[in-house]
């Protein structure tokens, strides 16, 4: 490590609804949830990231727990600084004599207003960055499977995120026609929320719900036997006694509940592809669609997606980390891509 290294520090960050990760020097050094917990009389923070998390739901009336950031874009501005700012500390946990000047890429969605970037922007100021650059998240998942953005080459890709779902074609280093819609993981989890209460009668919390989701989440009602998932437990509070319960979940059921936002985002599908230029509806149907984000990851929405645009899905190798991946690429070649970042 150079004399400089110590007044100067580079990190890329993925900012995300569900989660945030920092990378620097090409190793991710924070993979935490995108929440804090606040002390309400005071206004200080007690916790960040998965600290926080533990507390969520289970909070007395001195402490709440906030997620700044709704549908991929800043909601609560101050949590959100204080956040970037408690994550950044986490790198830099030794004792320092000066605080290193920081250089950030961060990556927001595509559908993100003049105002909403200004927020993004004036966070990871407020933070200690001195050098703020933003690049679009379907770019940045683009570059972090390792396609070549820059070629004159149609390629599909589609980020769903906590918040959000990205939606871009990419050709020539540059986005050609994308659709963002505010349908993703977080809305998975509020179809099973609200699926448990009207169908089962029990009433559970986000965390559980989220549990549901990973455990036995699902886009097809019918699996291939080597994807099917046992069934869960899943404890709550009966909306009738009032008394906490154990009901068993398959994976089918799951299936039912999230429907209707699994073909919200098949629809914005079909919509970016009929927005397609023809040239590179050629090349996509040669190269397919590229899925990344930790909403890809539910079982069985590659083949429901293939299914439904008859063309070949592939999910990214670590879907999680492909935006934060990119990212920080992005980061290290600066020069190459300053004309992708705003």
């Amino acid at each position: 490590m150079g004399l400089f290294d110590f007044l100067s520090q580079e990190i890329a960050i993925d900012l995300g609804t569900a989660n945030t990760l920092i990378i620097m020097n090409d190793k991710v050094v924070v993979d935490e949830p995108s929440i804090v917990a606040r002390d309400i009389q005071s206004g200080k923070i007690v916790a960040i990231g998965k600290v926080a998390q533990q507390m969520h739901g289970k909070t007395h009336k001195l402490i709440e727990t906030i997620r700044p950031l709704k549908d991929g874009v800043i909601a609560d501005f101050e949590s959100a600084e204080q956040m970037i700012r408690g994550m950044i500390r986490m790198i830099n946990s030794g004792p320092r004599i000066i605080n290193p000047s920081l250089k950030m890429v961060i990556c927001i969605p595509s559908g993100i207003t003049e105002v909403e970037k200004r927020a993004v922007r004036d966070s990871a100021e407020h933070a200690g960055a001195k050098e703020v650059y933003l690049i679009h998240e379907p770019m940045a998942a683009a570059i972090g499977i390792g396609i070549d953005v820059e070629e004159p080459m149609g390629n599909m890709i589609i980020d769903i995120g906590g918040g959000t779902s990205e939606i871009a074609v990419i050709a020539l280093g540059g986005i050609v026609c994308d659709k963002s819609i505010r349908v993703a993981g977080d809305d998975f989890t509020n179809d099973i929320e609200e699926y448990m209460r009207r169908q089962h009668n029990i009433l559970v919390g986000e965390r559980t719900a989220e549990q549901i989701k990973i455990q036995v989440g699902s886009a097809l009602t019918e699996l291939d036997s080597a994807l099917e998932p046992e069934p869960f437990a899943v404890r709550g509070r009966d909306l009738m006694t009032g008394i906490p319960k154990e009901i068993l979940i398959t994976y089918s059921e799951i299936a039912h509940a999230l429907d209707k936002s699994v073909s919200k985002i098949e629809e914005a599908i079909l919509s970016a592809l009929e927005m397609t230029p023809p040239e590179l509806s050629a090349d996509i149907y040669k190269t397919g669609i590229y899925l990344a984000g930790g909403g890809s990851m539910l079982r069985g929405l590659d083949k429901r997606i293939s299914m439904k645009t008859k063309l070949p899905v592939h999910i990214a190798e670590d879907p999680l980390r492909a935006v934060a991946r990119g990212t920080s690429i992005a980061l290290k070649n600066i020069d190459r891509f300053q004309f992708l970042m705003r």
